[in-house]
């Protein structure tokens, strides 16, 4: 079973990400960490006890990773033209604890299991071939943590509670299948749509807050 583990807005830098999320909820995130493994980093918002939000973009002084970024960040130009297109929710990740399973039967989709390391843990993430999102998004990214729980609790908490994640796409009963398929538990509110776009509306102390 699949479990929703974070939100994930990329960006083409970390100062267009940080100031997307303020100017949507008013909040300033902290930053997180760098991903040695990926040539990337973040900034993460705690959006409850078990889920958080992460922006993440390439990290311009880190060397090349040596493989595919994940998140299709390596193709700077469709992550700059989804950013201005207002495309900047573009993916989430689920949590697994038997990613060699999963990909088993899976990786057609989801793709291939790469080993990391980050905040003295090791944990391992499926990254399609050439590091773009599955499915173009649709399907989530997944992670395997190696029995830990995300750490959440050690982020500082500003009062962000996620209250609804919705999925927009032509084909709902599509997008309903294939969770299915994956058995993803508790997946995103699914709603017909133009094209695939996310929507989360988050509780903040200034009230309801949609980011997209």
């Amino acid at each position: 079973m699949l479990q929703r583990d974070h939100l994930t807005v990329i960006a083409p830098s970390l100062a267009e990400g940080v100031a997307h999320i303020r100017a949507c909820l008013g909040l300033d995130i902290p930053y997180g960490r760098a991903h040695d493994g990926m040539g990337t980093h973040n900034h993460l918002l705690r959006l409850g006890d078990d889920v958080y939000l992460e922006v993440i973009a390439v990290d311009p002084a880190a060397p090349p990773p040596g493989r595919p970024r994940w998140f299709g960040l390596d193709d700077a130009a469709s992550v700059r033209s989804s950013w201005d297109d207002g495309f900047r929710l573009r993916g989430w990740v689920a949590r697994t604890t038997g990613i060699a399973e999963l990909l088993a039967r899976h990786g057609s989709i989801l793709g291939e299991e790469v080993r990391l390391s980050g905040s003295g843990r090791n944990f391992s993430f499926a990254v399609p071939p050439g590091g773009a999102l599955p499915l173009g998004g649709l399907a989530p990214s997944v992670i395997d943590r190696g029995g830990y729980p995300p750490s959440v609790a050690a982020m500082p908490d500003l009062g962000a509670r996620l209250r609804a994640f919705v999925v927009e796409d032509p084909e709902p009963d599509e997008v309903r299948a294939l969770y299915e398929r994956l058995d993803v538990e508790n997946p995103p509110e699914i709603r017909r749509g133009e094209r695939l776009r996310y929507r989360a509306v988050i509780e903040t102390p200034a009230g309801l807050k949609e980011l997209a």
